[in-house]
């Protein structure tokens, strides 16, 4: 009931983060392909960062 009390762990705020870059992505992709390119490299980079970080655990 109380969860907005609750810190998100720093893998969560990672798939937040990854999620966002996703859409960002997708919504650029209908306009500027190159911005949408760097959007996806972002969010891929951060994707292996989030599977290492699963790995460790």
């Amino acid at each position: 009931m109380f969860n907005f009390f609750k810190k998100k762990s720093p893998l969560e705020k990672l798939q937040q983060q990854y999620e966002k870059l996703v859409k960002e992505a997708f919504v650029l992709s209908k306009t500027d392909r190159m911005a949408s390119d760097a959007k996806q490299a972002e969010a891929a980079e951060l994707l292996r960062k989030i599977e290492a970080l699963q790995k460790s655990h």
